[in-house]
């Protein structure tokens, strides 16, 4: 990330606007952060001028200059999104002659189906922890709910003891834009909760936290924390080291779609604000049924 010196004043107006017109997460605002002084950056070690005096060309060369570290398209299209809010941004401020980012419309993606797990190897991860322990009662709750519901990493890590409602078996969660949204729950997930939130008590950790899954020391657990704790079940597991706490949210939709639920449902639970997101997850579902004919099938 940039240093605080080499940051750009009209950056930070930009990012300011972002904060306060758009509600961004914390760490949506940091991508944005890093990827326009990171182009200013470029542009002042480059060609000597100001981000205003950016031209076509220059966005050109700077989309080269990644394709040259191999970055993938994916990566390159988000930088170009940041910059193309950025200019958007300075040209209500009347302060661009011409917006050079105005008609590019981006570099084709090749389409990448996110990983998903097999209901077998969920139930391998699942079973993993050891719930004789805090932490591992802890982390079961947090695996079996993040299967249950779908929700983000972030939003699962953010959970209060006030968002969750045992009578319904629902969570409530802020998602992307901080927009909030209901989700159910099965019987499951309920007993985990309910095993979780007795240990805390009989043990007398931290109750007068609002935080609902924490350390040892009673402090909210990191994205970071959670994430070291999945590796060490994948290892234990026999599971693949490439799996991310975000692949349970895609066996979440990925296993309703399969069994029979509609896109529109997956969309609510998930809070996609664009079906075509949730698309992808019908890809996955396609996928899986054509492998299963091409493996089973005596002429497949």
């Amino acid at each position: 990330m940039s240093s605080d010196s080499k940051k750009d004043p009209l950056v930070g107006s930009f990012l300011v606007s972002l904060q306060l017109e758009k509600g961004l997460s914390e760490n949506t605002i940091k991508a944005y952060s890093n990827d326009c002084n990171a182009f200013c950056e470029w542009l002042l070690l480059k060609r000597k001028y100001p981000v205003l005096s950016a031209t076509e060309k220059d966005i050109e060369n700077y989309l080269k200059h990644f394709q040259a570290l191999n970055l993938s398209h994916t990566s390159i299209n988000r930088k170009i999104s940041s910059l193309k809010h950025l200019f958007h941004y300075l040209s209500k401020k009347k302060l661009l002659k011409s917006n050079p980012l105005i008609s590019f419309s981006g570099l084709k993606n090749a389409k990448v189906l996110p990983k998903s797990l097999s209901i077998i190897d969920v139930n391998s991860l699942i079973d993993a922890p050891d719930c004789s322990t805090f932490i591992g009662l802890r982390d079961r709750t947090m695996i079996e709910l993040m299967y249950a519901t779908g929700v983000r990493i972030s939003e699962l890590i953010n959970l209060q003891y006030s968002n969750i409602d045992l009578n319904r078996s629902l969570i409530k969660v802020m998602g992307k834009g901080r927009k909030e949204r209901m989700i159910p729950f099965g019987d499951n997930a309920l007993s985990w909760l309910i095993d979780y939130i007795e240990f805390r008590r009989k043990n007398n950790l931290s109750l007068n936290s609002r935080d609902f899954f924490i350390s040892k020391q009673g402090k909210k657990i990191t994205r970071q924390a959670f994430w070291y704790r999945i590796k060490i079940y994948l290892k234990a597991a026999g599971l693949s080291m490439d799996i991310s706490p975000h692949t349970l949210r895609h066996a979440f939709a990925t296993h309703l779609l399969n069994n029979g639920a509609d896109l529109r449902s997956v969309q609510m639970l998930l809070g996609h604000s664009d079906l075509s997101t949730t698309q992808i997850y019908t890809h996955i579902a396609k996928q899986r049924l054509s492998d299963m004919v091409k493996q089973h099938h005596p002429r497949g």
